[in-house]
């Protein structure tokens, strides 16, 4: 089956909403945020997913403006990943958005970097929805330096050494499988962080992508999330129509599927001394644990500023984005993403060890 699909005129009458995937640290926020300070009137609201129980995304979304960035426009779901929570959590979030006296122009959805994105796509076609809301595209957004680096790409030559070596190991990598998820659904590509790639980058990442994605679906590139809104919006795509040439793994359970094997907490401590020192705990707990994402927000002791702390695979960001508020408790909460089995108690006395 072509994977081409014309918008009909129904597709044109109900609120479109893009679905934006990706995993882990890929810059979906950074994205989102660029794309709500340039969007030229349009009243987009937001629903955002999280993996992990501190708001991180939502709140640096909220710090983007009052008058693109509005509380009410602005819905977090963190009781799980929204495609495992569509009937419970996705679709009431849905309606009362539409429900308003004025609908939002456009709505935008932040999955969590562990969704996949077939299961919410096909809530679009639940009779509730149908008529008021469509699929306006689903864009995947791809780190270009981890796919590059082959982060998430299996070695079929390692894993048949270690095969032979054990014959019972199972050395199939959820993280592959996610990026073709999420690639394999898409209408667009956007690959990310390309300021990071080296000679040769582009054409690595290229062919990682190709081996995934649909006949027809184009690849951009950005850097910082910088796309104009035009790219991103307004595909007319009308994707729950066109679910059968979006093939998923999970398609024989009915989009049944569980995420055992990634694991999170939450780490909370009082007022740091030093975020240098902090980072360096953290980088060493990237280093000694595979941890795929850590983010949250730090109080720095003799600091009136909020830090933001952001990292992906080792590469770890921190920036000042605002003074604490006098109504909220001035400490740090970081969100520790990693692969089932996570040693918390050594991880936070790498992280923290005077804590």
């Amino acid at each position: 089956m072509s994977s081409t699909h014309t918008p009909t005129a129904r597709t044109r009458t109900r609120v479109p909403t893009t679905v934006i995937t990706g995993f882990l640290g890929a810059g979906k926020t950074t994205l989102i945020r660029h794309l709500m300070e340039n969007a030229a009137g349009r009243r987009i609201a937001l629903v955002i997913n999280e993996f992990g129980d501190v708001g991180v995304d939502g709140d640096l979304l909220r710090g983007c403006g009052d008058a693109v960035c509005r509380e009410d426009d602005i819905v977090e779901l963190a009781n799980g990943c929204i495609c495992c929570t569509v009937a419970d959590d996705f679709l009431p979030t849905l309606t009362a958005l539409l429900d308003r006296a004025e609908p939002p122009d456009h709505i935008v959805i932040e999955t969590s970097g562990l969704a996949l994105p077939k299961p919410l796509v096909k809530a679009f076609s639940w009779p509730d929805i149908r008529s008021r809301a469509t699929v306006d595209g689903v864009v995947a957004l791809v780190d270009g330096h981890a796919v590059a680096e082959g982060r998430f790409a299996d070695d079929p030559d390692a894993v048949a050494a270690q095969r032979q070596a054990d014959e019972m190991l199972d050395h199939d990598s959820p993280l592959a499988e996610l990026l073709e998820e999420q690639v394999g659904c898409a209408d667009l590509v956007v690959v990310n962080k390309t300021d990071l790639l080296a000679d040769g980058g582009r054409d690595r990442v290229t062919a990682e992508i190709a081996a995934h994605q649909r006949a027809g679906v184009q690849v951009v590139f950005a850097e910082h999330g910088r796309l104009a809104p035009e790219i991103l919006l307004g595909l007319g795509m009308g994707a729950e129509d066109d679910l059968d040439s979006r093939p998923s793994h999970h398609d024989a359970l009915d989009g049944e599927h569980d995420h055992d094997d990634f694991a999170s907490f939450v780490m909370s401590l009082p007022p740091v001394r030093s975020l240098d020192t902090l980072t360096a705990g953290i980088s060493q707990a990237i280093a000694a644990h595979d941890l795929l994402r850590v983010k949250g927000f730090v109080a720095v002791a003799d600091k009136p500023m909020r830090a933001v702390v952001q990292s992906v695979g080792p590469r770890i960001q921190t920036y000042f984005d605002r003074p604490w508020r006098p109504d909220e408790p001035k400490e740090t909460a970081l969100v520790i993403i990693g692969h089932q089995g996570l040693d918390e108690a050594a991880i936070r006395r790498t992280v923290a060890p005077a804590a």
